[in-house]
């Protein structure tokens, strides 16, 4: 009898299973929820409350309708009995943390707190904690905490600590209402099962946890803000769970909203990208997953420890046992594109695309194809939602320079693409001069899907073969991979992540190589990308958050 696993990856705009055969890891059937409340960046839902520049929040019931609506639909569109069903997986976007009562509700359902911004899911993307960020970079070095050099010496923005202190500091009495804050992906393992856990993945790479020290002291805490002093005593657990383990079973009230079966196997939860690496074939050094979307995630196993600045960290076993994972990230990509399409295209290019039956993007991509490498004469920094890595920057914004009265659309969204493959040349040269090897690339993604000029600009610019991923919905596939290993072999899946992703995971056939003509200019435009890169990001010129300040000044 054939056995199932279905993975759930909850993404930025909406949330996706995927059932997959156990044996073979073939993908039976896939559903997809757009959120209905989607990314929450301008005010609250039914409410006239509007949110300060940087905010993005997102509404949690949104992922429990994931659940109601893509677990059922997987079912029904393959006919599988559920009771073949061996286990469920999820993956998360992160760091995307809630504040919620003692038994799991979110303080944002309750009327008291509806209308209260800091209630509400705090997305990966929110970026408007930057002061708390800046507070727990500058504390940490004065009191010479040895954990922030494993973080490439700068917590971001986007991190858990940098988040509750917000909330703290803005609304102190939502702090006080909030029993728990915890991850998204843990919360929503948490209503699956009914059992509250917390992830390693999450807690290392998010919450600066580490499997030899735990999290940081209460002394520091309290030193950014008596108030915190007792964050993880209060509002979390030193209980952290690894990724791989079984968190618990379907309780009855999942079973109601997903079909499947009371005591289906749960996964520890885990998260988008790193949950992409085995899925993606890679269960040994040397080789980068790039998980490809609106951001970038990289992500690299190497069995030693080393300090790589400006990457987003690195969690002993925080991927897969036995390895330290590092990752690195791009917060701007396939966003970096959509801003182009969505605001700067001309009206005959539409029109065309139109006539054509053709996707405005695949337009671009056919006539950009057709450039030589170098010849529009441009140039671009890929900042348009600032810089994770290696810069660690969120007021650092977009620049494009080159452009004449003669430049065209598919010149600048070919030096898009080009920007981006040029700040991932940049993470993976830091990663290689500090002790963390890489000799091939391996994609997944809704990028590698849609546009092969892309993957081949970027073998190009890396110099290095670019491989990618069988399964177009990596992440998906990945936790069904860890649901199949939360069930074991007695159940019908796996008793490791190796062992399943020697059977579930694949690679395409095609693979892109560098074409050594391209790679010869492309090297000479990464070192005009790498001047502006340093001149503008690493101080010399702070133009690009005076502008930034003027603008917040201007809309007061």
């Amino acid at each position: 009898m054939k056995k199932y696993a279905i993975g759930v990856d909850f993404g930025t705009e909406s949330g996706r299973a995927v059932l997959v055969e156990v044996a073979s890891g073939k993908e039976i059937a896939t559903a997809v929820y757009p959120y209905a409340n989607r990314v929450i960046d301008e005010k609250l839902p039914e409410s006239d409350v509007v949110l300060e520049p940087d905010w993005a929040l997102q509404d949690p019931m949104d992922y429990i309708r994931t659940f109601q609506n893509t677990i059922p639909a997987v079912l029904k569109e393959s006919g599988v009995d559920p009771a073949d069903v061996v286990g469920v997986g999820i993956d998360f976007t992160a760091c995307t943390m809630l504040p919620v009562t003692a038994d799991g509700t979110p303080l944002c359902v309750l009327p008291e707190w509806r209308a209260e911004p800091h209630a509400w899911v705090k997305l990966w993307k929110h970026h408007a904690a930057q002061p708390e960020a800046d507070l727990i970079n500058e504390t940490a070095r004065q009191m010479d905490e040895p954990w922030l050099e494993r973080y490439g010496g700068k917590i971001s923005s986007e991190w858990f600590f940098s988040k509750a202190l917000q909330i703290l500091d803005e609304a102190p009495q939502i702090y006080a209402a909030a029993d728990r804050m915890l991850e998204a992906a843990d919360w929503v393992v948490w209503q699956l099962t009914g059992v509250e856990t917390r992830n390693s993945c999450t807690a290392g790479y998010k919450a600066i946890w580490s499997k030899q020290d735990g999290f940081p002291s209460k002394e520091y805490f309290g030193a950014l803000n008596p108030g915190l002093a007792d964050v993880v005593a209060d509002k979390m657990t030193t209980d952290i769970q690894s990724v791989g383990q079984k968190a618990g079973e379907l309780t009855e009230q999942a079973a109601k909203w997903t079909g499947l079966k009371v005591g289906t196997a749960v996964a520890i939860a885990n998260v988008d990208a790193h949950v992409s690496v085995p899925a993606a074939t890679v269960t040994e050094a040397g080789r980068m997953v790039m998980i490809m979307g609106t951001s970038t995630c990289h992500m690299v196993l190497n069995e030693e420890e080393h300090m790589v600045p400006g990457i987003c960290g690195y969690v002993e076993d925080g991927i897969l046992p036995g390895f330290f994972g590092y990752e690195a990230g791009q917060s701007c990509v396939g966003d970096h594109f959509a801003w182009f399409v969505d605001n700067c295209i001309p009206g005959a290019y539409e029109r065309e695309a139109e006539a054509r039956g053709l996707d405005i993007h695949a337009l671009l991509e056919e006539k950009a194809t057709q450039l030589k490498v170098g010849e529009s004469g441009l140039v671009a920094l890929d900042w348009w939602n600032g810089n994770r890595s290696v810069l660690v920057d969120v007021d650092l914004t977009g620049m494009l320079i080159g452009m004449t009265l003669a430049t065209k659309p598919e010149e600048i969204y070919r030096a898009l693409i080009e920007a981006t493959a040029y700040g991932t040349r940049v993470i993976v040269e830091a990663f290689e001069e500090n002790g963390v090897p890489i000799h091939e690339l391996v994609a997944c993604g809704g990028l590698p899907e849609k546009n092969k000029m892309l993957m081949q600009i970027y073998a190009d610019v890396m110099g290095r073969p670019f491989k990618v991923s069988a399964s177009k919905q990596t992440p998906a596939l990945g936790s069904a991979m860890f649901g199949a290993v939360a069930a074991g072999k007695a159940a019908g899946g796996y008793d490791t992540i190796f062992e399943a992703a020697q059977s579930m995971a694949a690679l395409k056939e095609e693979a892109f190589t560098p074409i050594p003509e391209n790679q010869a200019v492309y090297d000479k435009l990464y070192a005009e990308y790498l001047k502006l890169h340093n001149y503008f990001g690493r101080g010399e010129n702070d133009v690009m958050k005076r502008l930034k300040q003027i603008k917040a000044d201007a809309k007061k």
